[in-house]
């Protein structure tokens, strides 16, 4: 079964908080919940089956030959620095490490500076 919109944005929430990721907003995206940071969205839940992260375009060809049960690519997303995420495939550790990885992709450098993993 489908999680619902806000139980996958109570997820994200919780696992930004876990990773300590400073100055992290609740805000929306194109209508949609977002996690922001400097006023920039790094995550968002897209539907009640995708979150939409924040990536460099480098990485999101990589991430999708790597699990492509997991992450792909729509004609919307190419070329622009974003990528569509299966919420039920992947796990919460990696769903965190996406997470760090879209904050610090996003995040002001002054901001930026101040967190350590």
């Amino acid at each position: 079964m489908a999680d619902s919109v806000d139980m996958i944005f109570a997820r994200l929430k919780r696992l930004a908080a876990e990773a300590e990721l400073p100055d992290v907003e609740e805000s929306t995206s194109y209508g949609n919940p977002a996690l922001k940071v400097g006023g920039k969205s790094f995550v968002a839940v897209k539907n009640n089956a995708t979150i939409v992260i924040s990536i460099s375009i480098d990485d999101k060809e990589r991430l999708i030959e790597m699990a492509p049960d997991i992450y792909y690519q729509t004609d919307h997303y190419v070329g622009w620095p974003h990528l569509p995420l299966r919420a039920g495939a992947i796990s919460d550790t990696e769903l965190k490490e996406r997470l760090i990885g879209a904050w610090r992709f996003r995040a002001p450098k002054k901001i930026a500076a101040r967190f350590h993993e």
